[in-house]
């Protein structure tokens, strides 16, 4: 079952792009990457999909509900963490959030207090004395106090120090294991490779690659780093599959894709001192895209 399906989504503002035709499913149950740098068109296609904004044409839905005609009946199923966190500046923590918990109708007392422990958060601050970092704590433990089916996380990480993202992470992972489908936008990749089962890369609006994280890398670029025993001229290496080529004296360096033998027939004329062949990080197979 397909927890989101989005349809020929596309959003327009006046002669600006926003966002065109953009179609993808999450899974029940899936941790589904949405990979871009900033600008790209994941925010616009969040909001519109939560119906924040309004599409220009196609459709989403979500639970098998349109997102615009049943928005008020999926809400509450929802979690949602925006990019930017804004708050009233006023209110106490725990006012915020028991505010924010009296919209679904359920004791979520419990529930903030174990959240508020696991991110360190204190619950008796004001919000106008918080960091960057703990409002933004605050708004993970609002999206998921309330044990949502379906949590959409938007640039979730920035703000929050290293040792804070693994314990996010974590409570992610075991969401994800009560069952809990999640949506993570990030233009970080290691995020996105380390948590996620698919990725769909956008790229000036459009979706320009959707794939298993693991095919993704398995399938794509190898990445050769080698040391001859001599100089090496760069036309042993004009062979079809090649890019990223660099070349100084005796050290060579390239990224591959396509059938390997081609490259294991030509490296064996050279007089090779050592050789490493890798898997490329999704970052380097991103880039790839976008050149």
């Amino acid at each position: 079952m397909n927890v989101i399906e989005i349809k020929n989504l596309t959003k327009r503002y006046g002669k600006s792009r926003g966002i065109i035709d953009i179609n993808f499913n999450v899974e029940e149950g899936e941790i589904f990457g949405f990979i871009g740098p900033n600008g790209a068109g994941k925010s616009t296609t969040i909001r519109t999909i939560l119906s924040l904004i309004r599409p220009t044409s196609g459709s989403a839905t979500i639970f098998g509900m349109d997102c615009i005609k049943y928005s008020h009946i999926i809400a509450k199923d929802i979690g949602y963490l925006p990019a930017e966190v804004f708050y009233y500046d006023n209110m106490k923590v725990i006012d915020l959030l028991k505010y924010s918990a009296s919209f679904y109708k359920k004791d979520c007392t419990a529930r903030i207090n174990e959240l508020s422990g696991i991110m360190e958060l204190d619950l008796t601050k004001k919000i106008d004395d918080l960091s960057f970092g703990n409002k933004k704590k605050v708004g993970i433990v609002q999206g998921l106090l309330h044990e949502p089916k379906l949590i959409i996380l938007d640039e979730p990480t920035s703000g929050l120090d290293p040792l804070m993202q693994q314990k996010f992470f974590d409570l992610l992972l075991e969401e994800n294991k009560k069952g809990a489908t999640i949506l993570f936008s990030s233009h970080i990749l290691s995020e996105v490779q380390r948590m996620c089962d698919r990725v769909a890369i956008i790229k000036e609006g459009k979706i320009i690659k959707l794939e298993k994280i693991s095919t993704l890398k398995q399938n794509a670029y190898k990445k050769f780093k080698i040391e001859s025993k001599s100089d090496i001229s760069r036309e042993r290496f004009d062979i079809q599959g090649i890019s990223n080529l660099d070349i100084s004296q005796n050290k060579i360096s390239f990224m591959f894709m396509g059938d390997i033998n081609n490259v294991m027939k030509m490296l064996a004329e050279i007089e090779i001192e050592n050789i490493w062949i890798e898997e490329p990080s999704l970052e380097e197979i991103f880039m790839h895209y976008y050149e």
